[in-house]
């Protein structure tokens, strides 16, 4: 069959030579479209999470306009929709609360119209799984183009990063050793330019693991929002959406087994987001594809950190880009990865990268001579997490990751901001930080709030980490030695609710050991008089949430998303 014969999806609504033909025509060309371009050609949805109220995102809608012109060049007919954006720093009380309701937004966005093929414009954290999820949950060709990392932030003759300087600079205000006036001055310099965080943080993180995973351009995803290339780049994935559409390259024949395996690894490489796990867990629960939290720690056993970036590291996505960015990973990476994982190029990972350098050997390191030895993420078990946690290794302190402690319980977030600046607050630098009541459901939404503040007394001391433990997740831009994911949480009963001050617990990364020193007998005591805390939601989305989100092992995604629909609409609308 000849591309000019060929029949879309789309043929359903402009095709048909009838009333609802008429319909679905006629309001259409009131945005002045002429009648050739319903003459059977691909209809490619472009799915922009650009908002104004989401800074990350904001220049999509002027990376739009470059995919469109690809898409135009191609032969396609592109159209743009909206769809919900997800704010990273400016949602309450997380933007994790809302992941699973944007990626129904796109999913029934994109089985609803007439759409042949999609382009996913994300950036900011959650937006970029989020648009991955429903995608995969209808199945059509779908391809990821991310809004691209700010420049690096400028401040006193040094480099600033998103979110990792900001936690930095926060607590040397805290321990007195620097003043409010120079803090506040820093604001202005940090986020400097369109894009998403600069660091390694989820939102570089998931942009890369997309490239990984075979669903973005080569060497597209750390270039910077504001370069040319950028555009570049959407005007290529506009042209390429088309074709693959011709091609029939549904996004399931790329979210695969392997891609997964490929983009954990990857993760382990880069210093990579803990949110990705979650991330991952719930696109491979989309896909239909086996995935469980023991992959993240078995698949990367044997994968060394080689990219030099903060939070793990020193430097910044710009750096990166400059580097040889995500293809001289791979690459580097050789026969660590599937290399013949098939991508949306309609080639493989590895002919894909081909030839790929590294040009800046303090950013990107050898696999010969690497940063560290170790990857990023840790999957620790134990009965304190009968369902497992996670530590990002290459963010924790040397010394830490063996340590036995006392803890120091805070029951909610409120208690935790309510204390940590007492000075009579009964810790020290061996004691163990534990934060309840901050996973899925018990916040809800699992927030970024896992890199509790050291106490302010042990920052005038001079501590600069502690051993911290809760339910919820942190910010990829965050760093310390801080246990995250803790399932199940603390609001389903899980040993964490049943923590006292006082209990001693044990935290071994190079065993994936975390336990708590209390006897079975105390615990069932405990949980004999336990009840879990009034969350006060009693209707709409949160309600809704709190009944049907899954646990961080599960990936948090609703119980009734898990699996795909396809894209059939059967009934008319008229």
């Amino acid at each position: 069959m000849t591309q000019k014969t060929k029949k879309f999806r789309s043929s359903h609504w402009y095709g048909k030579l009838d009333r609802d033909g008429f319909i679905h025509r006629s309001w259409m060309k009131s945005q002045g479209f002429p009648d050739h371009v319903f003459d059977g050609r691909p209809v490619i949805g472009i799915c922009n999470s650009a908002s104004e109220l989401n800074p990350c995102n904001v220049h999509l809608w002027e990376v739009a306009e470059a995919v469109k012109r690809g898409v135009w060049e191609a032969g396609g007919f592109p159209l743009e929709f909206p769809t919900m954006s997800l704010g990273e720093t400016q949602m309450r009380p997380t933007a994790m609360l809302f992941r699973n309701l944007m990626s129904m937004d796109v999913e029934e966005s994109i089985r609803a119209y007439p759409i042949d093929g999609v382009v996913l414009l994300g950036g900011c954290d959650k937006t970029t799984p989020a648009q991955i999820m429903g995608a995969a949950s209808v199945n059509l060709p779908s391809l990821v183009i991310s809004g691209g990392p700010m420049l690096n932030g400028k401040y006193q003759g040094k480099d600033l990063g998103s979110g990792t300087d900001v936690w930095r600079l926060s607590e040397a205000v805290r321990a007195g050793e620097m003043s409010a006036q120079d803090f506040f001055a820093a604001e202005g310099c940090m986020s400097r330019s369109h894009g998403h965080c600069n660091t390694m943080g989820t939102a570089s993180t998931m942009t890369n693991l997309s490239e990984a995973m075979g669903l973005q351009l080569t060497g597209s995803a750390a270039i910077p929002a504001v370069d040319a290339r950028r555009y570049q780049s959407a005007h290529r994935a506009g042209q390429r959406i088309v074709e693959m559409v011709y091609e029939e390259l549904n996004i399931l024949k790329i979210i695969t087994r392997k891609s997964l395996e490929n983009t954990i690894r990857v993760n382990a490489a880069i210093g990579g987001s803990t949110n990705v796990v979650v991330h991952l867990l719930a696109i491979a629960g989309r896909a239909g594809i086996p995935l469980t939290l023991a992959d993240f720690d078995t698949l990367t056993r044997d994968v060394p950190l080689l990219v030099n970036l903060q939070p793990s590291g020193q430097y910044l996505m710009e750096d990166f880009f400059y580097a040889g960015g995500l293809p001289a990973v791979i690459e580097e990476l050789g026969d660590l990865l599937h290399r013949d994982a098939l991508t949306i190029t309609g080639k493989t990972l590895g002919e894909n990268v081909k030839g790929a350098k590294i040009y800046n050997d303090e950013v990107i390191f050898s696999r010969t001579k690497p940063l560290n030895q170790h990857g990023s993420t840790v999957v620790l078990t134990g009965n304190l997490c009968p369902q497992g946690a996670v530590i990002k290794r290459s963010a924790a302190s040397e010394h830490l990751l063996t340590h036995r402690g006392p803890a120091y319980v805070f029951e909610t977030i409120e208690e935790l901001k309510a204390k940590i600046d007492d000075p009579d607050l009964p810790v020290t630098s061996d004691s163990i930080l534990v934060l309840k009541n901050c996973g899925p459901k018990g916040y809800p939404g699992m927030p970024e709030v896992g890199n509790m503040p050291i106490p302010k007394k042990l920052l005038q001391q001079g501590s600069t980490d502690m051993v911290r433990i809760s339910d919820a997740r942190m910010s990829g831009t965050a760093y310390g030695t801080v246990v995250l994911h803790i399932s199940p949480e603390a609001a389903v009963g899980g040993p964490l609710a049943l923590v006292k001050t006082g209990d001693m617990i044990s935290l071994d990364v190079q065993k994936r050991s975390l336990q708590l020193e209390v006897t079975d007998k105390e615990l069932a005591s405990r949980r004999a008089s336990w009840q879990p805390l009034d969350l006060g939601f009693k209707r709409g989305y949160v309600k809704l949430y709190i009944d049907h989100v899954t646990q961080a092992d599960q990936g948090a995604d609703l119980d009734f998303l898990v699996g795909s629909s396809g894209d059939v609409v059967k009934r008319e609308s008229h």
